[in-house]
């Protein structure tokens, strides 16, 4: 069988080629990794002119502090609940579109949309919508019998930033599962049909099994959205209260590093929130992955 091959005349062109890719990485990603690692065991002056060695001062400072305590626990409750609902619905819109023949399009259209808002213009988006003086949530949801206030309670801004970072990732599960959908054999699906099983029985026996590898795909890259990306809604919405309901742990090294100026807390918070996602990714791909059916 011939098989096409691409070859380089000179050893140095591979290299030239990914490095643009290199520099970025390098300057972008590695130097302020970096620099974030440094100043964990450094303390600076009020002024900025001197910073001393401190060791592991910093890391013992916050794992003794209730704050950030708290703010691990708020962070795994935001970064679960955010993962499943968006994922769930995600699922949800794809396997109804999946069945749709004429409206596919212009549905697909609708759903991607929201993609494309920016997180911030999400949150300020959402927070118009439970706005206790003039949005419309709040109204509908006192005439329930369910008094809102986001501003004074912990547990409804919680909610709401949940609703506000689920919403902005739906439309990136969505294409992801309906691509998959997509891609299950139709003579599977023709067979079990055949066979007597419905709908419902056809999409857990058939075709959720076959989307183990998209939803363990999107369940690493929700993880690290809900960690990482959501700053902006959070900030946006609730600016981390009331009473730090709201502080997860990105919006707290903002908050110490860039608000309280307390940059050798705020780099070792940044190490260990990347050390925390590094166990994740890796727990994932070594009990969880396990379970995926290529």
């Amino acid at each position: 069988m011939n098989t096409k091959r691409t070859t380089f005349d000179s050893r140095l062109l591979p290299y030239l080629l990914v490095a643009p890719q290199l520099f970025i990485t390098l300057i972008f990603f590695i130097w302020p990794a970096a620099q974030a690692v440094k100043s964990s065991f450094e303390r600076e002056d009020p002024f900025g002119l001197a910073t001393t060695f401190v060791g592991l001062a910093h890391y013992g400072e916050l794992l003794q502090d209730p704050n950030y305590v708290d703010a691990i626990l708020r962070t795994a409750v935001f970064a679960v609940c955010v993962t499943a609902l968006s994922m769930f619905l995600g699922l949800a819109f794809a396997a109804a579109v999946e069945r749709l023949t004429r409206t596919a399009k212009v549905y697909t259209t609708l759903l991607v949309w929201p993609y494309a808002v920016a997180p911030v213009v999400a949150g300020i988006l959402w927070w118009f919508l439970f706005n206790t003086s003039t949005g419309l949530m709040p109204f509908f949801l006192e005439r329930l019998g369910i008094h809102w206030d986001h501003d004074l309670n912990g547990t409804d801004a919680m909610i709401l930033i949940i609703i506000a970072a689920a919403w902005k990732q739906i439309s990136y599960n969505f294409l992801f599962f309906l691509a998959g959908l997509q891609s299950v054999p139709h003579a599977l699906m023709e067979a079990a049909a055949i066979d007597g099983s419905g709908p419902v029985k056809r999409f857990f026996t058939i075709s959720l099994p076959l989307l183990s590898p998209t939803t363990f795909f999107l369940f690493i890259i929700n993880v690290n959205y809900a960690m990482f990306d959501t700053f902006p809604i959070v900030d946006a919405t609730t600016v981390g209260g009331p009473a730090q309901a709201t502080t997860t742990l990105v919006y707290k090294v903002y908050q110490d590093g860039y608000v309280g100026l307390n940059l050798g807390s705020s780099s070792a918070q940044s190490v260990i929130l990347m050390l925390i996602v590094m166990v994740l990714t890796f727990v994932q791909f070594r009990f969880v992955e396990r379970r995926v059916q290529y």
